[in-house]
């Protein structure tokens, strides 16, 4: 059906590799127990011997220790535990006051909101025009009461990444922890986690060719947390719920067959979706910063045309991107992460994001840039926002 369908929405999640699935089947059908101690019977055991091998090749690629890692079922579940958990262990013990920026995705916002109406004071920070917070205006919200602060390392939408180091400092000289969300970095980009003053980072496979459904969750060691969710005393009593054990052996795989080449060829082939369309295309705006960017991300505004016909005429001529249009998404509010940029909701509903991923191909980039071209030109003809 999609036979000749070029993908371009690879923040939104990747194709499962198909060596990713390989890998993960036996555990489906030939070893399918759950995880026992070596005390159990062997079908058990080796399922415990697997979960703790993927364990410690994916705490391996943050430079940790193979205890500082849980697995989940996602990025959504990682930073809800690891902001509810922090506010939870903390709140008696130090205070109530978290901060996060305004442009997080909804994994922390949402979480981050809903710890507000439980009594939390939240500090929403704000960015400068490129999507970047500003370490010394964190350090001035940081007050004796808070406790946890959570900036992503790289954004979903305009992939602008986070000096970490710097905040993270700023953090550590304060005695508050700090949580990233580190879902569209990992692997992409280097985090060393024994280098980089980090306390909690979320991380998922689905952005790199791995399954949906299961991510993880670093822990620094002595980090005091609260397990959020009650059921079972899995993952070191940290996660209550089954261990997705097929799941953890697709994050692995999906972790190792990420290379450094790869990430350059998406980086020239997004340079390239880059330069084409701000030069082929007049009142073409980038959004996010052209350089402190996620590999595998553009995203760009479309004066006088909205987001969502162009996304709509893009796929009727075979491409899949996204876009930051209210009417185009479940939310009736346009893109929070252009709205805090600086952007007004016109540029918001310009908005038009194209992600990369291990299959795309440079021809698709250029296929895809003159389809844009084309696409753009004949709604602007028709656009009620006024044309060129």
């Amino acid at each position: 059906m999609f036979e000749n369908y070029t993908y371009l929405d690879n923040a939104s999640i990747t194709r499962l590799d198909e060596r990713v699935f390989d890998e993960m089947k036996p555990y489906f059908f030939d070893v399918y127990a759950i995880p026992t101690s070596e005390s159990g019977y062997s079908m058990g055991v080796e399922a415990r011997e697997v979960l703790e091998k993927s364990r410690e090749t994916i705490a391996g690629k943050l430079n940790a220790q193979t205890s500082e890692l849980i697995f989940t079922s996602g990025y959504t579940e990682s930073s809800n535990i690891a902001l509810k958990g922090v506010a939870m262990a903390l709140l008696k013990k130090k205070g109530n006051h978290i901060i996060v920026s305004k442009i997080e995705d909804y994994s922390v916002l949402n979480t981050a909101q809903a710890l507000e109406k439980q009594g939390f004071k939240v500090t929403y920070l704000e960015v400068d025009q490129y999507g970047l917070v500003d370490p010394d205006v964190l350090g001035d919200h940081i007050t004796p009461e808070t406790i946890l602060v959570s900036i992503q390392h790289a954004n979903q939408e305009i992939g602008t990444i986070q000096n970490l180091n710097a905040l993270g400092e700023i953090c550590k000289d304060n005695g508050v922890l700090f949580h990233t969300d580190a879902t569209h970095t990992f692997t992409r980009v280097p985090l060393d986690l024994e280098k980089i003053p980090v306390d909690l980072a979320t991380i998922s496979a689905h952005t790199i060719h791995g399954p949906a459904g299961i991510g993880a969750l670093y822990i620094k060691k002595g980090t005091p947390i609260t397990k959020w969710m009650d059921g079972g005393f899995q993952e070191s009593n940290r996660r209550a719920g089954l261990e997705n054990i097929p799941g953890a052996v697709g994050f692995t795989k999906a972790a190792e067959l990420v290379t450094s080449e790869e990430n350059q060829r998406l980086e020239k082939m997004r340079d390239h979706l880059i330069d084409r369309i701000l030069t082929e295309v007049p009142k073409s705006v980038l959004n996010g910063h052209k350089i402190k960017r996620t590999p595998q991300n553009s995203n760009i505004t479309f004066e006088y045309v909205e987001g969502e016909s162009i996304t709509l005429h893009l796929d009727m001529r075979g491409f899949a991107v996204s876009t930051g249009s209210a009417c185009f998404s479940r939310s009736l509010d346009p893109s929070h992460v252009i709205l805090g940029i600086g952007g007004d909701h016109e540029r918001a509903h310009g908005s038009v994001r194209f992600t990369l991923g291990r299959f795309t191909t440079s021809e698709q980039i250029d296929a895809a840039c003159d389809a844009v071209a084309i696409v753009v030109e004949n709604l602007r003809k028709i656009s009620p926002l006024g044309n060129l």
